[in-house]
């Protein structure tokens, strides 16, 4: 008996051979946004045995979509609570165009290396 029917897999006649019936599973393919990527990339290089078994077990897609998923989540969180805690408003976008973009950019670059630093090298 080999590892691959130990497993629970199964050999098909294909003429005079044997070859192994592999069939994908019906999972629900979701789309990875940029955090899921970001992820993906770090632990092909990083965590090996992470992202091996995620890969062969068909987790790895719901598993990036989860930290996909979160992290944006975390990041629109975190831009509304440090733009509240400054006082960049509604107001002051209408007052003052250019200063409230400036600071909104700087609030979403940090919004953006908490969530990195929480989710993505994690």
């Amino acid at each position: 008996m080999s590892i691959f029917e130990d497993g629970g897999g199964i050999y098909i006649n294909s003429g005079d051979y044997l070859i192994p019936n592999l069939a994908l599973l019906d999972e629900q393919v979701h789309i990875i946004g940029k955090y899921g990527r970001l992820h993906l990339d770090y632990i092909k290089r990083h965590r090996r045995a992470l992202y091996t078994r995620l890969l062969t077990t068909c987790k790895l897609n719901h598993y990036l979509h989860e930290v996909d998923t979160e992290a944006s989540a975390r990041f629109e969180m975190l831009v509304e609570q440090i733009a509240a805690n400054q006082g960049v408003t509604e107001e002051l976008k209408a007052r003052d165009q250019m200063r409230w973009v400036g600071l909104m950019n700087n609030i979403r670059h940090r919004a953006g290396e908490i969530v990195l630093d929480e989710f993505v090298y994690a």
